[in-house]
């Protein structure tokens, strides 16, 4: 039998488990998916049971069972922090201390308990391991490469903020490190905090809003709050930031700096968050590439790889990709804390003997990311028959037909085949997809079927093979984490930029496929592969045969504040919820014209938090 290690994140944000076979990830999944609680960071029970009965295992089949950090040295952190920052944090560490005395700092001993409780088997003793050294794992053992640099950017795991190590054959080897409270993520995380986001899962967006800014503020940020060197080390002026004293990431320091008060979530954006954003955006791509090109230096390295919470910037990663410092980059899909249950378990397993045969192949070990549960036709057919659903079964090819045909007519299209994803991104399992060169399905999905704010971009999906006759890539994009242009062949160029700005920009047509054409005239790519994902790849073929165009609108099978669907019943729901017009579920389409009407007894969005 294969050497099966299960990894397991868990009590900060997105809880997750994972299980490697001899070195090989077979199963992996966040905790959220099947809680329904966004970025859910309690024991990921739900998630480890999936795992464990994907590869037909019980706990006593397990070889080792790892744990992604060190609760312990992360226990020093806290004290140290609150220590250092005293008598002005005595108010958080008052409200904070109890539960690292009561179980945080044994969380190990948490996980061990509710192993055991959950009565799969004997458990084997934990391994725990480094917060960065998971990141590292869980970006280099998977990757398609021999050696490589390896750079890991996040918030902070237990003292590490930025790591470099050097991976090669089976052996990953630190080289530098820079240490809490220096973190550039931490930083994006204060901008994203006085923007008026969620911090830890507001990211993104203001990824998304920065195209819309200018970076008046960059130089302001580079003199004030963090003093960056050649090597793209860094330190910040802790003055400006509150996260030391307090539960908030920004204060007064920031309000005087920045000519006002920290935007209320849900207040309306003005020029002054757009520029923000745009700047602390700016100032996280020139470090990023700094560091890049540091690692290139230190390790002699042609091939790079990257994991940590700021490994999920797509903006920043196609810039370092832009700059050629590497031949390529490669970018773990669950590059935040959700990967680092997977990292772990790889760490041990290499420590174990696996062997890298994926390597030889040229390609990686991710499967796609393709890593979660699915559902057969029959267990399908089931639901939808227990409910008195209507549906049509169809053959295959004639599903990717009549699909590719509605999606040409505008139809949006909810799409939920084979398995889950694991990681952040939607890849074309569990997505709703749409006509890119539609100029009003941009808005149509974020207002009428997201319920989201109207400025948050959506991204393409194209056939590999055409690409490049519609993107600027240096490389390939399976997992939708590089930003890269629009190739010039597709632009639409208009004096109307030089006379709008802000939200204003949405309106502007700006290329053949305006959907999915960011108001920079930039795209999240992904690439499709057959071998990646043959269901979708083939649905991409189809809307090419019948249009012309090899590209879809791709964003994640969910509402706002809600995690991606991982059942039939959620993604029946969510389709009836919204606006989506056709649901494609296994080899079954629904059409939403012959649907029941749909009732709930209360009204759903008051049950899902805003994120």
């Amino acid at each position: 039998m294969s050497d099966l290690v299960l990894g397991v994140s868990a009590f900060y944000h997105d809880s997750a488990a994972a299980l490697v076979a001899d070195g090989v990830p077979i199963a992996a999944a966040q905790e959220e998916r099947f809680s329904r609680i966004r970025h859910d960071s309690s024991f990921p029970a739900r998630a480890i049971e999936y795992c464990l009965r994907e590869a037909g295992a019980s706990l006593t089949d397990v070889s080792a069972v790892a744990y992604y950090e060190d609760p312990a040295l992360k226990f020093r952190r806290v004290l140290a922090t609150f220590a250092g920052a005293a008598p002005a944090g005595f108010a958080s560490f008052r409200d904070t201390l109890p539960s690292w005395l009561s179980w945080k700092r044994r969380a190990a001993n948490v996980v061990q308990q509710k192993l055991v409780g959950l009565d799969l088997g004997a458990v084997p003793e934990l391994d725990i391991r480094r917060h960065h050294e998971s990141h590292a794992a869980s970006a280099f053992y998977p990757s398609p490469y021999e050696s490589a640099a390896v750079l890991c950017i996040d918030g902070v795991g237990e003292w590490a903020t930025t790591t470099l190590w050097h991976g090669t054959g089976t052996q990953l080897k630190p080289v530098a490190e820079i240490r809490f409270p220096h973190s550039l993520g931490l930083l994006y995380s204060a901008f994203t905090y006085f923007c008026g986001f969620k911090v830890d899962s507001g990211e993104y967006k203001l990824m998304g809003l920065a195209p819309y800014g200018k970076p008046r503020y960059a130089q302001l940020i580079r003199e004030k709050l963090i003093d960056v060197k050649p090597d793209g080390s860094f330190r910040l002026d802790m003055r400006y930031f509150e996260y030391l004293r307090g539960q908030v990431m920004t204060g007064r320091g920031f309000e005087e700096l920045f000519g006002g008060p920290r935007r209320s979530p849900e207040g309306p954006l003005t020029e002054r968050e757009f520029d923000l954003a745009a700047s602390v955006q700016k100032v996280t791509e020139d470090v990023a590439v700094l560091l890049a090109r540091h690692a290139r230096l230190l390790t002699g390295e042609r091939n790079l790889v990257l994991a940590g919470g700021v490994a999920l910037n797509c903006v920043a990663n196609g810039k370092i990709i832009n700059e050629q410092i590497f031949d390529e980059v490669w970018i773990q899909p669950a590059a935040g804390d959700a990967g680092g249950a997977l990292g772990a378990a790889l760490a041990v397993a290499a420590e174990r003997g696996a062997a890298r045969t994926h390597v030889c192949t040229g390609r990686d070990a991710m499967s796609g990311a393709l890593l979660g549960p699915q559902f057969s036709d029959d267990e399908i057919a089931a639901y939808l028959d227990s409910q008195g659903i209507p549906h049509a079964r169809l053959e295959p090819d004639e599903l990717y037909r009549q699909v590719a045909h509605r999606l040409a007519e505008g139809k949006i299209v909810g799409w939920f085949q084979g398995r889950m994803e694991f990681g952040p991104r939607a890849l074309g399992a569990r997505s709703i997809i749409g006509d890119p060169r539609d100029p009003a399905m941009q808005s149509a999905m974020n207002l009428k079927i997201k319920f989201r704010e109207s400025f948050r971009p959506f991204a393409p999906s194209v056939l590999a093979d055409d690409a490049k006759d519609y993107f600027e890539l240096r490389q390939e994009s399976p997992y939708m984490l590089v930003v890269t242009g629009i190739s010039p062949a597709q632009r639409i160029e208009t004096a109307d930029d030089e006379e709008v700005s802000g939200l204003d920009l949405l309106k502007v047509h700006r290329s053949t496929i305006p959907a999915v054409t960011h108001v920079d005239h930039s795209a999240r790519v992904q690439t499709v592969t057959e071998g990646n994902n043959a269901p979708y790849h083939r649905l991409l073929t189809a809307f090419k045969e019948s249009t012309g165009c090899p590209v879809l609108v791709n964003t994640s099978f969910n509402v706002r504040g809600e995690p991606i669907v991982a059942s039939p019943a959620e993604a029946y729901a969510c389709f009836m919820r919204t606006n989506i017009d056709l649901l494609a579920i296994g080899n079954f389409l629904l059409k939403k014209a012959e649907q029941p009407e749909w009732c709930e007894e209360t009204d759903w969005r008051e049950a899902i938090p805003l994120d």
